[in-house]
């Protein structure tokens, strides 16, 4: 799962607002898709560029998730390792593109099947996605001060 971070958060729900704000959200582009539009908000590379640097590579994001290779001189490498860089993991990327992380899934506060080329769809799963990061933080946070205030009172 993701490291915990503020920046890590705010860029989830930047994202949100841009695949919710984009007339251009296409599920089948490598820089307009979900994770596409995550690559744009990190690197600030146009989805034009993201998509250039993954026709070097063989498959859609979840292929090339599978064959990351950080030495792999490959351009789209570099934006699955500044995603990294920024906090996210292989499995958070691979989930985003299908919508497919249980913990995510399960914060929905009704059934229902969450479609991953739909962008209103994306915006749920991100937005819970973002709330989980956020209470994670949160609780390392207070565990932190509670520790802190057992030091002092030793």
């Amino acid at each position: 799962m993701a490291r915990a971070s503020k920046q890590l958060v705010d860029t989830l729900r930047r994202t949100v607002n841009r695949i919710l704000e984009s007339k251009d959200y296409q599920w089948g582009h490598m820089g307009a898709c979900n994770c596409g539009h995550l690559a744009q908000e990190i690197t600030m590379k146009t989805k034009a560029e993201i998509h250039q640097r993954a026709m070097y590579g063989i498959g859609d994001w979840n292929d090339q998730l599978t064959d990351y290779c950080p030495t792999s001189g490959l351009p789209f490498d570099d934006v699955v390792a500044e995603m990294m860089d920024w906090g996210f993991d292989i499995d958070d990327l691979k989930h985003l593109e299908k919508l497919s992380d249980k913990r995510i899934l399960d914060r929905l506060p009704f059934p229902t099947v969450l479609k991953h080329n739909v962008k209103e769809d994306v915006a749920i799963y991100i937005t819970l996605w973002a709330d989980m990061v956020e209470e994670q933080l949160n609780n390392e946070q207070k565990r932190i001060q509670k520790w802190n205030k057992e030091l002092v009172a030793e």
